[in-house]
């Protein structure tokens, strides 16, 4: 198969690529590496299965080109930066909202059916049933993010319905492992390489938060796009549990092997849109027959062990 993948050279993007050219698909990815890193597609150049295009999905008429041929599109490619969202709002509303709108009508244009999207457990918003399930009423939106998100998976199913289209879409919780560039564990271990004695957190320490593996991401996509055949299929991503932002602190610590003194700041939510609680209900996909493989303690363990063994990803942001 041939798979177009948008945000190629990002945390997620980078790491599907690699997955779909060890499983011998063609691969055309797209990035305008605004965040994506070209050392993350070392491997991937090597092959001669996969193309880059090097633009930005504002430029549909370059997205309509480069999708030409594609049997899937695998829609990553995003503003992830939540906290910073209020400083310009735009952002959400450009690569979020208006650039999934292009990857739909380039899709349109070359007669592509099938879409995987990456979006966000945040377009629950402060949820008032925990764990969340996809069927949760229709939330307030807390941040520009989530609902820059929500505006596109709205696009997505309105596509399904007018232009037969199938779609994926996943409600991630914060993804973790390698090649993991931003978020609390990413701050907290270069905060601390930096200064082993103090550590300064965002909020009260006690915002209780889910994680999960990015290989095991991976492989609940590829599990729901074999196994889920609606024209929309919406699909929680993350483990069975959640930690507490001080257990994360606690892990990371152990594996350095220092005890800082800790600094909060912020209240129960570190900044505008800082969900204090996410935990996703996931036994719709678990009932299908997924399950992840590592706890939120192994991630963050990966993450850490990754960062440790590629220290210039620290000196990228």
């Amino acid at each position: 198969m041939k798979y177009f993948v948008t945000g190629c050279a990002g945390f997620i993007g980078s790491n599907m690529v690699d997955r779909l050219l060890q499983q011998h698909h063609e691969v055309v990815g797209i990035d305008n590496f605004s965040t994506g890193l070209q050392n993350f597609l070392d491997k991937a150049n090597e092959s001669a299965d996969f193309t880059l295009v090097t633009g930005d999905l504002l430029d549909r008429d370059l997205v309509t080109k480069s999708m030409t041929g594609a049997d899937i599109v695998l829609h990553l490619a995003a503003n992830a930066d939540v906290r910073f969202g209020v400083e310009h709002p735009h952002k959400d509303l450009e690569q979020n909202t208006i650039a999934t709108f292009n990857v739909l009508e380039a899709m349109r244009a070359n007669q592509i059916k099938r879409i995987a999207f990456a979006s966000t457990g945040s377009i629950y918003g402060e949820a008032n049933i925990i764990p969340t399930p996809e069927t949760a009423p229709f939330p307030v939106q807390t941040s520009l993010y989530g609902a820059s998100k929500l505006a596109a998976e709205g696009l997505i199913q309105a596509y399904c319905e007018g232009f037969d289209f199938e779609a994926h879409i996943f409600r991630f919780v914060s993804i973790l492992g390698e090649r993991y560039t931003h978020g609390h564990v990413f701050d907290f271990y270069k905060q601390l390489l930096q200064d082993p004695e103090k550590l300064f957190v965002l909020g009260n320490g006690k915002q209780r938060k889910s994680y999960l593996y990015i290989q095991d991401c991976i492989d609940a996509i590829f599990f729901a796009l074999q196994h889920a055949k609606e024209k929309v299929n919406i699909f929680n991503l993350g483990t069975d549990e959640y930690c507490e932002v001080n257990n994360s602190i606690g892990w990371i610590c152990d594996y350095l092997n220092v005890t800082p003194d800790k600094t909060y700041s912020g209240g129960e939510r570190g900044w505008i849109g800082d969900n204090p609680f996410i935990f996703l209900d996931c036994s719709k996909i678990r009932k299908l027959g997924w399950q992840p493989k590592l706890t939120i303690r192994d991630g963050v363990t990966q993450t850490i062990k990754y960062l440790h063994e590629n220290p210039w990803v620290l000196e990228q942001r």
